[in-house]
């Protein structure tokens, strides 16, 4: 199957960049694809799926998009992931694919989440749970971030 022949949408498509007040539903919208994913990826799974970007963070205004990273062992042994994952609604796209495999869902451009398959402990695995945990804990810091927006 192409991964990509998922979608009526072209890959390249984009969405509309919108950013909202915090919605307190974003924690339980992550909730419910966490526990689908995780019996999706099991298989390729080493630990468990982390929420990241501005939605994992309370109070945060964000694009209403549940960005999540799962850990994997490799990006090549977890090739095989990349169908399980189209087969449960996402669309696969090569974004840096040097670094992780790069889903969204429903269509590129109209997003509801993003999923990112990352090597646990690398270098982008590391930066984005400790970019998330420094705006969850510095709400100066987050007001900062949110200026930026």
């Amino acid at each position: 199957m192409n991964p990509l022949s998922s979608s009526t949408d072209q890959p390249t498509a984009q969405a509309p960049v919108e950013v909202l007040a915090y919605d307190i539903s974003w924690p339980s919208k992550f909730e419910l694809e966490r526990l689908h994913l995780e019996s999706v990826l099991a298989p390729w799974l080493v630990g468990g799926i982390e929420h990241i970007g501005s939605t994992a963070v309370p109070m945060l205004a964000a694009k209403p998009v549940i960005d999540m990273m799962a850990p994997v062992h490799t990006l090549k042994a977890s090739l095989p992931a990349i169908d399980a994952v189209v087969q449960a609604g996402y669309v696969y796209y090569p974004y840096k694919p040097e670094v992780m495999h790069w889903f969204c869902k429903p269509t590129p451009s109209s997003r509801t989440h993003h999923l990112h398959l990352v090597p646990i402990g690398s270098q982008l695995w590391r930066e984005r749970l400790a970019f998330r945990d420094a705006l969850r804990d510095s709400p100066k810091l987050a007001a900062d971030y949110a200026e930026l927006t």
